[in-house]
């Protein structure tokens, strides 16, 4: 065992050499982390590792403002269906940090991009009501902070949101629309966060350029009010408020104009003879089909809301004198086929009237009718155009005078209970159809216009 201790030191040396070969040679040495990135040196100088930036600045003590103003840079949507609208707007913040000052001999901001957003405080705002938001990234994200060696703190970024707006559509299209956008801290109530326009109404500024192609936009103005939710308290909340006022133009082409023209297309029956059936219903059935396409298509591109619209009183009103228009050619064809049926019977009645000469000649003796000239005018305001219509009136007249006819038909005051004059009521509906009509168009637009 004695032999063996030189050879037993020889080998340990040799292993120490070998372990302080491998481990301490600089082609083995280990290479830094690189997953932990370095601190910069901007965030060096704001000293962000000193401070804990999960807590609002000032924490305990009193609340901290934050103004904010918003440039709108476009309106893009105002939906009907959804009501809902989307804007794109840039979002500006603005409040002091005193754990972000530094040492600054000329008083020069920094600006940062949102790789130190992630770092520090920074307000949870949010839309209220709001369906879609998002950040624009493209071709990075649209966020800039500034900050001011004293502290001071410009947070913007440039938002687009989809929010709701409830439309009252009693007046539609001839109505005016007020839409809110809402903004509000999340998780901090008044008593941390106290939030408001940096500079009232001139805090809000538009793109002169902003246009809509259905709408005019009238104004914008902003407010400020507390939210109340009764499980976390009081919040600050800003309002953006405009004011939209439809285009009528539109609608004029579209929807007005064809649904009156369908009105008056349907008076032209009125000056067509009672006997052209084929011509009289299908321009009756057409308009009518027409105006029901015209109140569908309208009420397709519309909520299904339960109050009724401006512009369903007017086509629903255009559509019942469409209606009435062919009821009206039914009752003329019901009365007329009623009177031939009536002449028929009068006629199997009378006696040979061969003998009988000039109707006019018999109109105008009264020892022939039985008729003066007052019973002349009363007969004549019974006019028939076919031919043969007044003569048969006139020998009806003679017969009902003859003592053996008084007989066989049944007493009565002449011929006019027994002709009615279908004619009188086409007349009077080309006067009082477009003498309605007119009345309610007047009606209609000094109460909505």
């Amino acid at each position: 065992l004695i032999m063996y201790i030189p050879i037993i030191k020889q080998v340990i040396l040799h292993i120490h050499l070998f372990f302080c070969t491998f481990f301490y040679s600089p082609i083995y040495k280990r290479s830094p982390d690189m997953t932990k990135s370095p601190m910069t040196k901007s965030e060096q100088l704001l000293r962000i590792d000193d401070h804990d930036f999960t807590m609002r600045p000032a924490f305990g003590g009193p609340p901290i403002p934050v103004g904010v103003d918003v440039q709108v840079e476009s309106l893009d949507t105002i939906s009907e269906v959804d009501m809902d609208f989307t804007m794109t707007l840039y979002l500006r913040h603005y409040w002091k940090d005193e754990r972000l000052s530094f040492q600054s001999t000329n008083n020069q901001s920094m600006t940062f991009d949102s790789r130190l957003v992630k770092k520090i405080w920074v307000p949870d705002m949010f839309f209220v009501h709001s369906k879609r938001s998002f950040i624009h990234d493209t071709t990075t994200d649209n966020v800039m902070l500034r900050v001011y060696p004293d502290g001071n703190v410009l947070y913007s970024l440039r938002v687009t949101v989809t929010a709701m707006c409830n439309m009252d559509l009693s007046r539609f299209p001839l109505d005016t629309q007020t839409c809110s956008l809402e903004i509000e801290s999340y998780a901090y109530t008044d008593d941390d966060l106290m939030l408001y326009w940096k500079k009232g109404n001139e805090s809000l500024n538009t793109d002169d350029r902003i246009s809509l192609s259905q709408f005019l936009i009238q104004k914008f103005h902003t407010t400020t009010k507390l939210a109340f939710y009764s499980s976390t308290g009081w919040y600050n909340r800003l309002y953006i408020h405009f004011t939209l006022r439809r285009h009528i133009f539109f609608f004029l082409l579209q929807t007005y104009f064809p649904a009156t023209l369908m009105v008056m297309l349907s008076w032209v029956s009125f000056w067509i003879d009672r006997r052209a059936v084929p011509a009289r219903v299908p321009l009756g059935i057409t308009t009518v089909l027409t105006m029901s396409t015209i109140i569908t298509g309208v009420n397709a591109s519309m909520p299904r809301v339960s109050y009724i619209k401006a512009v369903d009183i007017y086509l629903w009103v255009s559509f019942v004198f469409v209606f009435l228009s062919v009821i009206e050619y039914a009752a003329v064809n019901y009365l007329s086929t009623v009177q031939e049926r009536k002449e028929r019977k009068l006629r199997e009645r009378l006696p040979c009237t061969c003998g009988i000469g000039d109707p006019d000649e018999m109109m105008i003796d009264p020892q022939i009718t039985g008729y003066g000239s007052m019973d002349i005018n009363t007969t004549g305001n019974y006019g028939m155009p076919e031919n043969g219509g007044r003569q048969e009136r006139i020998l009806a007249q003679v017969s009902l005078n003859d003592p053996q006819m008084t007989r066989q038909v049944k007493p009565s005051r002449g011929y006019v209970n027994i002709w009615i004059d279908t004619h009188a009521i086409d007349k009077y509906s080309r006067v009082v159809f477009p003498g309605a009509y007119i009345l309610f168009n007047i009606i209609y637009w000094s109460i909505y216009s």
